[in-house]
């Protein structure tokens, strides 16, 4: 029952932090323990759900206070993630997941993992002239959030960087778009709206920013973000496309935290992750596992002047009453 840490491989700090917010998680779990297992040992090597299962069955039987992640970093080697180099955890985090649906042969197991993980947003764009409408549905596994508004100001608040990433945006000039009616480019209204959000709410905080010099940089001021949220309380009726039974299991816990320390070219990944047994925070940082307080996971809200210090990246929020 303790937790158990993930030695370093080399730069493997994000994958390991990863791995343990797939781990912690019993509803993923449950998942993983039912998939079918390849018959060949070629198969058994490179299929990415048998190795995580057994990675799994690796820390949960052994005593030692952490193991190494070697057969599974191999197995991903192979399906052409790169080891010992720097991995942005938002996409490292999407290549594991395509990985893992991918490889799960039953169908209702993808179903599931799906349904776990996967938000589903409908886009309008409607032309200011004549209010030619286009909907269209997509899927995402993470919100990708701003952090600053589009006049380079910083967004107080996570609930705010919510509110703008459905906010209304005008396209005009060089974004403008054709319209069928129109028979010209002509300024659209684009608004994003909410359909469908899983069991596991997945935040992405764009905290790396591009300069006109195509260097990135870091931005690591203060965003505090709660342990419960209630979307139907941050977003109004406008930034909505669901019923009011969907609607009403949009009540969600926080669950882990990715957060990143260091600067862009020399960074470091560690995890913060609530036990869903104990209901006990504890922080993941490879090898080393020590339980903290609420208090210690709100260090990583950020801090303006010192950027090399632990900021939160990935937030993941967990539904309080799953449908």
């Amino acid at each position: 029952t303790e937790a158990i840490g993930l030695y370093n491989l080399g730069q493997s700090c994000c994958l390991n932090s990863l791995l343990q917010v797939f781990l912690m998680n019993i509803r993923f779990t449950r998942i993983l323990r039912r998939i079918t297992v390849p018959s060949s040992p070629a198969q058994r090597r490179s299929n990415v759900p048998y190795q995580m299962l057994l990675l799994l069955e690796k820390m949960q039987c052994g005593k030692c206070k952490a193991v190494g992640p070697t057969d599974l970093a191999c197995c991903l080697s192979e399906h052409r993630v790169k080891l010992f180099v720097q991995h942005d955890a938002a996409q490292l985090f999407l290549t594991l997941w395509n990985l893992l649906k991918k490889q799960m042969k039953k169908p209702e197991l993808v179903e599931e993992l799906s349904d776990l993980y996967t938000i589903c947003i409908q886009e309008h764009l409607v032309c200011q002239k004549c209010s030619f409408e286009i909907k269209s549905n997509s899927t995402m596994l993470t919100l990708p959030l701003p952090v600053l508004d589009a006049n380079s100001h910083r967004l107080k608040t996570l609930e705010d960087c919510l509110q703008y990433f459905f906010h209304p945006e005008e396209l005009n000039g060089q974004n403008m778009c054709f319209c069928q009616q129109c028979g010209r480019q002509t300024t659209f209204l684009q608004s994003m709206k909410l359909v469908h959000l899983p069991q596991i709410l997945t935040l992405h905080l764009k905290r790396f920013c591009f300069e006109r010099s195509s260097r990135t940089h870091k931005l690591s001021h203060p965003l505090p973000f709660p342990q419960d949220l209630d979307l139907r309380e941050v977003l109004t009726e406008n930034q909505c496309q669901a019923d009011d039974s969907e609607k009403a299991s949009w009540q969600y816990e926080l669950f882990a935290v990715v957060a990143h320390s260091g600067s862009t070219s020399c960074g470091h990944y560690c995890a913060y992750i609530r036990s869903l047994t104990e209901c006990k925070w504890y922080c993941f940082n490879d090898s080393e596992v020590c339980q903290v307080s609420w208090d210690d996971v709100k260090c990583t809200y950020g801090h303006s002047s010192l950027y090399w210090r632990e900021t939160a990246y990935l937030l993941f929020y967990m539904k309080k009453h799953p449908q």
